[in-house]
């Protein structure tokens, strides 16, 4: 699978298959799905950077895949089954986010710093820069880019691997990279899910223009999604499927399991020097930042559900902006479905084009999200060992075919009422949340034990990276709690230390 572009609050990435070029339909790239949906007649171009698509770059190239004729719902359902692809195309892609700054005054990086590292990093280790107007704003190396969150958060994209080892690999050539130009600076990067010391009044604002438009609509949606752009840092993987059912099938496993990624994962107990009262703040920032957007997604395990299904949901997410003529207009409160009929207000009479769809689709921020792919997006940043071990449990469940059905037999009866309390509840208790008649603990050990035999049975000697966490379900006790418990004792109550504890 190719890389090429963005998603989730911003500019993460997407994948597009090798066989996606120029000369690509819609309907061509439709067959690489084993869906009974019969594919439109219509031919789609493309353009091109070397003999690859480019869609949605950041900032998003407007003319990537321009119908010449209006799209209609079903290409939007034929672009979704594009994604799929046969068992040894699979691929492995990781992203994860960090907080830089100052080794002095422990303050953010400011934009002006994110310049200067960015300038150096591509001069120094060879990466293309990408703009927006006289910005920079990213990197983009082969197949994998550096790119900007709302408050300077800096994130890998990274490149589609068969293998965790090489994901390992990327992640560590990444940090050196990183840490070889900003220490030079007084830079540091933390590994952690929210940001623990400074207020949002503290946090600059990068010059990106969606993210303005975001800015200005989040606080008439929610509480939280300043909180959630300015002040949070993910870990998330991205995943291939096979056919609809097998998308079908990965995720519903991985919706369930999602609260059991955030505990095992949860890395966010402070706000502004202090314990907030969650061992994952992040994970609970979600639950209150734009509802239209958000959640457990209960459609997945309709009988119904399939790709049309998701397409029908995505129709009806509001929009956020259009991409025309190098700028950003605001098209906030109206949804993809006034735009295929031509009723956006913001630019009347236009019809959307893919790459407006497929812009759209990193707007949405479920707990697993499909795209070409299906990306899983419960767990907070983390320290370097994490960023490996995250990639290591899902595909450990979802590329092997035993452990896969284990996690669907596990979750069957597995309430609605259930999953969405495990939803709220997991981000303040963990692996203590109470869960039938035991502990999420218990389910932990279980699941755990699924991904390690799945890794085992892949037989590339992957299993070690679970290692990370296995210490986590075997105490029950979060890597949020063990830094609590550093404040309240060693720390005595100081969180500067963090910045130290878990530096890059």
């Amino acid at each position: 699978m190719a890389v090429v572009s963005r998603c989730a609050t911003c500019s993460r990435h997407t994948f597009i298959p090798h066989e996606f070029d120029r000369r690509t339909t819609v309907a061509a790239a439709s067959s690489f799905c084993y869906s009974p949906k019969k594919a439109p007649q219509r031919i789609v171009a493309g353009s091109t950077r070397g003999s690859r698509v480019i869609v949605a770059a950041s900032p998003p190239t407007e003319d990537a895949l321009v119908a010449t004729e209006p799209l209609t719902k079903q290409d939007l359902v034929d672009y979704l089954a594009s994604g799929c692809k046969p068992r040894d195309k699979w691929r492995i892609g990781t992203e994860h986010e960090k907080f830089g700054f100052e080794f002095g005054s422990l303050r953010p990086m400011k934009y002006e710093q994110i310049a200067e590292l960015l300038n150096s990093i591509s001069e120094r280790f060879d990466w293309d820069k990408i703009m927006e107007g006289d910005k920079i704003i990213g990197l983009k190396q082969g197949k994998q880019s550096i790119s900007l969150e709302p408050g300077g958060q800096f994130e890998l994209s990274g490149a589609p691997l068969e293998t965790l080892h090489q994901t390992c690999a990327e992640v560590n050539s990444h940090l050196y990279q990183v840490k070889a130009v900003a220490e030079e600076m007084g830079i540091g990067f933390l590994g952690i899910g929210f940001q623990p010391k400074w207020g949002i009044k503290d946090i600059p604002i990068m010059p990106k223009g969606r993210y303005e438009i975001m800015r200005n609509y989040m606080p008439k949606v929610g509480s939280l999604g300043l909180d959630m752009m300015f002040r949070t840092c993910t870990v998330q993987v991205n995943l291939d499927f096979s056919s609809e059912v097998d998308m079908i099938r990965k995720f519903r496993a991985g919706l369930a399991l999602q609260p059991i990624a955030t505990a095992l994962f949860a890395n966010s107990p402070f706000k502004e020097g202090k314990p907030n009262g969650f061992v994952s703040m992040r994970s609970h920032i979600w639950t209150d930042t734009d509802k239209d957007r958000t959640g457990m997604l209960p459609f997945v395990f309709d009988d119904s559900f399939g790709f049309e299904q998701y397409v029908d949901y995505a129709l009806d997410v509001p929009m956020y902006f259009v991409y025309r003529k190098h700028r950003y207009i605001d098209c906030t409160g109206k949804t993809f479905r006034d735009f295929l009929a031509g009723r956006l207000p913001c630019i009347p009479g236009e019809f959307p084009t893919l790459n407006d769809w497929e812009n759209h689709l990193t707007t949405i921020f479920p707990e697993v999200r499909l795209k070409r792919y299906l990306e899983m997006r419960g767990a907070d940043g983390g320290p370097w060992r994490r960023l490996c071990a995250l990639p290591a449990l899902w595909v450990g469940l979802l590329y092997d075919d035993v452990s896969l059905q284990s996690i669907l037999d596990l979750t069957a009866d597995w309430t609605t009422e259930e999953r969405q309390m495990l939803r709220n509840k997991v981000p303040i208790t963990g692996l203590k949340t109470p869960f039938r008649d035991g502990l999420l603990k218990h389910v932990a050990e279980d699941v755990l034990k699924l991904a390690k035999d799945g890794l085992e049975r892949r037989g590339f000697k992957e299993s070690g990276f679970l290692n990370e966490v296995a210490e986590v379900v075997r105490t029950g006790v979060t890597p949020a709690e063990r830094l609590l418990e550093l404040y309240h004792g060693k720390w005595e109550q100081s969180v500067d230390h963090v910045f130290e504890e878990l530096l890059y």
